[in-house]
């Protein structure tokens, strides 16, 4: 055991963590030469394509005579629970900055998380051998949040190589080596875990106490599913099956489970019938962002089901259910970690499965407290604005905050504050990094977050702002429901809360837009936003409009009248019967600020 380490890599997104993998794979000999590709940890289309890492991927090494278990992590704001769950399963964690960005949002909120977990920090400055890169403004950045000295501070190149060699030397020298007792009971976390078609649900594990084989029996801590093993093994990175694994080792162990829900990631694995403690760092994945998905043709709906299970079995953070609704018939109300989550998703349904769907407005979580009935005193979960209850009902709603930390160089601070002014925000605080650079921390909703605040900061900030946010709690404030009615009918696809303050302006929007994208029809139709039963604001689409007097001439005014009439009559009967089609842009045009 004492010759085993094990680290994982924490940056911003884009500062380099999966090419420095690369070359520690290349250095130890882990990877054929000719088998070497570039980003080789980033396993799907998706994740070369954008440069991001989505799903952490272990890997085990063998340099000298120590054992190196690696764990790559994601950088983006989304996935902030897959670092932490790899930072309880290491002792030491590489703190990466890349040489010409500096210190960013998500490379302070992984540290932290480092930090807590009593992590050794390497701290390390990336890609050196860029014209542009600023070195000794990098590491003055890293002594300023660290602590460190500077001759502590590596500088290496992942793409060159250079000097990963003295990275792996002092992984092995300072990172310490994992504690625990191979006499003991088994406790082993799962970090992660994947569906597999022969071997069911692997579950990737760090063994903490005692050892496992194939074919014992175990059970999980949580939900107390048990299970035979079916097979043990490392990640070479491909699987590589082992006689047992011990305590301190990183590996997978094949359940023969058919559902990634009955081996949840944070839970605890023992032998059957023993009693141990389990492991801390266990919470659930809380969704922070909801949005209902809808299949263009009602054939399809079986179809897009089997291909959100798919999905799911992969993806532990990603829930759906059923749900129907008038206009846009049978579909999903699907929970996603925050936009792009529901990004990627989507580019995933539509490339692995042919599917476009119909997606509405993605909403947050609201907790309503009602005022009277059996449930008085009650907060209740409003995962959709379909289910928001009678105004009436009502005593307060609240609604989740967060704490946001944007690092921007401080010659942006007014273009920010700027972007900050048309959010919900209260302002609680600058701190300077250097002269140069500045992190400001918000009290912000998560609504105002979710929408489209991180294209504005990059827009405002020449793309130098990077932020960070994690949910605080949840705060009253006063939200009305806004509904969206075309041809005097409801349409819950646009419905949306929203601050009563900003009703107007948002109603005035929704119908304005809706009327350049609804296509006209032989009659009139009116486009409304209302509060309950007033109505905000209106817009009318105008009908078709035929000329029925073109062919009279001369003769009394009275026929004229009479068919003009004839035909309004007719307008009226064809808008009972015609339902106003909406195209699915129009879905679509409304999430667009």
């Amino acid at each position: 055991m004492n010759n085993i380490r094990n680290f994982c890599i924490i940056a911003h997104i884009d500062h380099g963590k999966s090419t420095l993998a690369d070359r520690m794979l290349e250095m130890t000999g882990t990877i054929e030469k000719r088998k070497m590709k570039e980003q080789l940890l980033d396993t799907m289309d998706l994740e070369r394509e954008r440069g991001i890492t989505i799903k952490m991927q272990p890997v085990r090494m063998n340099y000298k005579e120590y054992i190196l278990n690696l764990i790559d992590t994601p950088g983006h704001v989304d996935f902030g629970y897959e670092v932490s769950r790899s930072l309880a399963a290491v002792e030491g964690a590489v703190l990466l900055v890349d040489a010409t960005k500096g210190v960013q949002a998500q490379t302070l909120a992984n540290l932290y998380q480092a930090i807590e977990h009593n992590l050794e920090i390497i701290p390390v400055v990336n890609k050196i051998d860029l014209p542009n890169a600023n070195v000794e403004k990098s590491k003055r950045e890293i002594i300023q949040i660290l602590g460190c000295k500077e001759e502590e501070i590596l500088e290496v190149s992942g793409k060159t190589g250079q000097n990963v060699l003295q990275l792996l030397e002092k992984i092995v020298e300072k990172v310490p080596f994992p504690k625990g007792e191979k006499e003991k009971p088994l406790r082993a976390l799962i970090f992660d875990s994947k569906y597999d078609t022969y071997k069911g649900v692997l579950a990737h594990v760090r063994i903490f106490d005692g050892e496992i084989k194939a074919e014992e029996k175990i059970e999980m801590m949580m939900n107390k599913t048990q299970s035979d093993v079916i097979e043990v093994g490392y990640f070479k990175p491909n699987l590589q099956k082992s006689d047992k694994l011990s305590a301190g080792e990183i590996g997978y162990i094949a359940t023969g489970l058919r559902s990634v829900e009955e081996c949840r990631v944070g839970d605890t694995i023992t032998t059957l019938n023993t009693k141990v403690e389990p492991l801390p760092g266990y919470k659930e994945v809380q969704p922070m962002v909801y949005a209902s998905f809808y299949p263009l043709e009602g054939d399809d709906y079986n179809f897009m089901r089997d291909a959100l299970e798919k999905l799911k079995l992969n993806d532990a953070a990603f829930v759906f259910e059923p749900e129907s609704n008038l206009a846009l018939g049978r579909g999903f109300r699907c929970g996603f970690l925050g936009l792009l989550h529901l990004e990627i998703i989507q580019s995933r349904l539509e490339r692995e499965f042919g599917i476009n769907p119909t997606i509405t407005t993605p909403s947050v979580v609201y907790e309503v407290q009602l005022a009277s009935g059996k449930n008085k005193r009650e907060r209740i979960k409003i995962y959709s604005p379909s289910e928001f209850p009678d105004p009436s009902e009502i005593e307060e709603i609240f609604e989740p905050f967060v704490a946001l930390e944007i690092v921007s160089p401080s010659s942006y601070l007014g273009a920010i504050m700027e972007v900050m002014k048309n959010t919900r925000a209260e302002y609680l605080d600058t701190q300077y990094l250097d002269s140069e650079r500045m992190i400001i921390k918000f009290d912000c909703p998560l609504t105002d977050v979710v929408t489209n605040l991180h294209d504005d900061l990059k827009s405002a900030s020449s793309g130098y702002a990077s932020m960070n946010y994690e949910v605080k709690d949840y705060r009253p404030y006063d939200l009305v429901k806004l509904d969206i009615l075309i041809a005097e009918e409801k349409v819950d696809a646009f419905s949306r809360i929203v601050p009563r303050e900003k009703a107007f302006s948002e109603g005035k929007r929704i119908v304005e837009k809706l009327k350049d994208v609804i296509p006209k029809q032989n009659f009139q139709i009116a486009l409304q936003a209302a509060l309950g039963a007033k109505v905000i604001a209106r817009e009318t689409i105008k009908a078709f409009r035929k000329d029925v007097i073109a062919k009279l001439y001369g003769g009394d005014v009275t026929r004229k009248k009479k068919l003009l009439e004839k035909q309004k009559k007719g307008k009226k009967k064809m808008k009972n019967i015609g339902r106003v089609s909406i195209p699915p842009e129009a879905f679509l045009s409304v999430l667009k600020k």
